[in-house]
């Protein structure tokens, strides 16, 4: 009976982290230098201190991670990018800041942007 129950809440603890996952149900497409046509609905989500997720619709996602180590990315954090332009790219520069101070964290680099569309197949 206990083991039953246990599987149960596993299973509810894997749909959760399902739902919650930006990624799930999508497949990754070719690495890309800029997000072209970049605006200023895209939503930005830190997701770990290695991962930030760009929407702007939602049959794809953006994921880019910093270059090297960027002290400060964690979730709970707002992004505030430097863009030099009218895309989004490898090589920008950007900071986060806590949301209960206005003290930004230390400059760290955008690498690569990769696609993630939702897959198509049921």
């Amino acid at each position: 009976m206990l083991t039953k129950a246990l599987s149960v809440v596993a299973l509810g603890m894997m749909l959760v982290a399902a739902k919650d996952d930006p990624l799930a149900g999508r497949v990754a497409g070719p690495a890309s230098q800029c997000l072209s046509g970049f605006d200023t609905n895209a939503r930005a989500e830190i997701v770990d201190a290695r991962t930030i997720v760009y929407s702007r619709t939602d049959r794809r996602n953006w994921v880019v991670h910093p270059q090297g180590v960027c002290q400060g990315l964690r979730p709970g954090r707002t992004l505030v990018v430097e863009q030099r332009g009218a895309q989004l790219c490898k090589g920008d520069r950007f900071r986060t800041v806590q949301s209960t101070s206005s003290v930004p964290s230390a400059y760290c680099t955008f690498d690569s942007f990769v696609p993630y569309d939702r897959s198509t197949a049921r």
